[in-house]
């Protein structure tokens, strides 16, 4: 950075100029520029006949960076791509191409808008402070949670995730999903399960939870929180909640559901095979560590 800013603003007696640098970068920062993708050529052609193919900008920018490494032309971030199609003043790519993005939206949510005013809940304990042996996966009785929303936020279902075995619990929540009423679902439910995999459990920030240190008290769990709009901290329940979605439709009242209902869609994730598990189901690696005599974690 600093060799950089040498190179662009030492003046021809070999000087540095601390005014003069900061005018000149201004009137660079002003000057129109072509947004990348407005230029026709090798690079605007892939972005366009790989959104065709229904790929992501993600995956787009990622191959390109694998395949042009040392050629900044040939490359585009994924956000780059987004902007072309979504505003159109950056005009690169045609606005039906956003049909072939996952969403499907023909307006993009804005990035880094401010959080939504909430109440806070008090007492909480950090993802931060989480035992290393839950990061990890090596020790089971970690679990990830969090509502799956119907219509209108106005009906919800629980979901629980076991980290190391991705074993999925759902919670009944047939009226409201107030924190009173989640707490009266959600402590049956940890209770139910064996000591050994009671070790704790990771949440977001919802108002459901405001009673999370009563659930802890009644369940003996700990209970930490990820960080605001951070939903890869709870990767295994993010996904489990997309499978979900399946039996669980969006735009839909979640009220119409019954226990047996949550049962069957619990049973049906549980005993397809994951890669990440060896093949094995989640159900059958539950069960394997429940067979196996247990150890407590650091002794040999």
């Amino acid at each position: 950075m600093i060799s950089r800013e040498l190179a662009r603003n030492t003046t021809k007696s070999g000087g540095y100029r601390p005014l003069g640098a900061h005018q000149r970068t201004e009137v660079r920062a002003r000057r129109p520029k072509v947004a990348k993708l407005a230029q026709p050529g090798p690079l605007r052609d892939f972005v366009v006949a790989k959104l065709d193919e229904d790929w992501s900008p993600r995956q787009i920018a990622n191959v390109l960076a694998v395949e042009h490494p040392e050629d900044p032309d040939r490359r585009v971030c994924a956000e780059t791509v987004y902007q072309s199609i979504y505003i159109q003043s950056r005009g690169a790519l045609k606005r039906d191409l956003a049909a072939h993005l996952r969403r499907g939206r023909t307006q993009r949510k804005p990035q880094n808008r401010p959080q939504e005013r909430r109440g806070r809940l008090v007492g909480t304990i950090s993802i931060s402070q989480r035992p290393a042996e839950a990061a990890d996966r090596a020790v089971p009785g970690h679990w990830e949670g969090d509502l799956i929303m119907g219509r209108e936020n106005g009906s919800a279902i629980g979901t629980l995730v076991e980290r190391s075995t991705r074993f999925v619990l759902l919670i009944h929540l047939p009226g409201r999903h107030t924190a009173s009423e989640f707490h009266d679902a959600v402590i049956p439910t940890l209770n139910s399960l064996p000591a050994e995999l009671k070790r704790s459990l990771t949440w977001d920030n919802g108002k459901e939870m405001a009673m999370h240190r009563e659930i802890t008290m009644a369940t003996d769990m700990a209970i930490y929180f990820a960080d605001p709009r951070s939903p890869w901290q709870r990767g295994s329940n993010e996904n489990a909640n997309g499978l979900l979605r399946q039996y669980f439709p969006k735009g839909v009242s979640l009220r119409q559901y019954s226990p047996a209902d949550l049962t069957e869609a619990a049973r049906r994730l549980n005993t397809r095979p994951r890669e990440t598990l060896g093949w094995k189901t989640p159900a059958q690696a539950l069960n394997q560590l429940l067979s196996e005599p247990f150890k407590t974690p650091g002794v040999a």
